[in-house]
């Protein structure tokens, strides 16, 4: 039951988003039929698709996807990820998928504590022995293996190892990316999310090039005094400036 890293993959995409984007957005001003509106070469059709990604304009950006394999993380990311709803998911099961050695993540605060990092990995040992016992007891009563798994697995930590297969179309990927990339995020998540970026950035640039926490697009933090990590001005400090340069 080792501990186990982060690991983002990049299984599908969108073919020729580019050029998808492009006719969905020039259809919206167009008498023309969509099919017919690709005259124009690459490099223009991408700089169109950047302006009108930046204009605010979203609702064609739903015609593209990305779809991820994601491991190493635990259930207290994907407990988060799923609030996420305008999404796919497919998760590893807890109830046909035994976890007689299960991996974990351990949180970096506790990692680099070695009296603490040793006390998480103990009680990891300790849950799993407990998990593995009585999976066998409800197996020598009678249980199915199926049935076993599905009531053991109450007793399994949050920090336990999961599997995830996530799709979201570009427009929600923008908004995933202006939550999670924040300093304020959850660490395990943010460092998923900015994975998912650079890979959305390499990809479609006309898109991602310029996504991630939400003061990224604003120049502003918009967290308020209490919460901002201080990498942007807060809100009130741009409106002052701004007054202050028309008077």
């Amino acid at each position: 039951m080792p501990q186990v890293a982060l690991n983002v993959k990049l299984i599908e995409t969108t073919q020729n988003p580019v050029a998808v984007l492009y006719s969905a957005y020039r259809q919206c001003y167009s008498a023309e039929f969509a099919a017919d509106l690709l005259r124009e070469d690459f490099k223009k059709q991408e700089e169109f698709v950047r302006k009108m990604a930046g204009s605010g304009h979203e609702s064609p950006l739903e015609h593209v996807k990305f779809t991820f394999a994601v491991e190493g993380v635990s259930r207290v990311l994907t407990h988060q990820l799923v609030r996420h709803r305008i999404a796919s998911y497919s998760q590893q099961s807890q109830r046909y998928v035994k976890e007689a050695d299960f991996d974990f993540i351990i949180p970096p605060s506790i990692e680099e504590d070695e009296e603490l990092k040793s006390r998480f990995i103990e009680t990891m040992s300790r849950i799993q022995t407990d998990y593995n016992k009585m999976l066998k007891a409800l197996i020598e009563k009678g249980r199915t293996h199926e049935e076993a798994n599905e009531d053991a697995r109450f007793v399994l930590p949050q920090a336990i190892e999961t599997k995830i297969v996530v799709t979201m179309n570009c427009r929600e990927l923008l908004h995933f990316f202006q939550e999670r990339c924040c300093a304020r995020a959850q660490w395990e998540i943010r460092d998923m999310a900015w994975k998912m970026l650079l890979i959305c950035r390499d990809h479609l640039p006309a898109v991602f090039g310029n996504s991630g926490a939400k003061c990224i697009s604003l120049g502003y933090c918009p967290e308020g005094e209490r919460f901002t990590c201080g990498a942007y001005p807060l809100k009130q400090v741009m409106l002052n400036r701004k007054y202050t340069a028309t008077e």
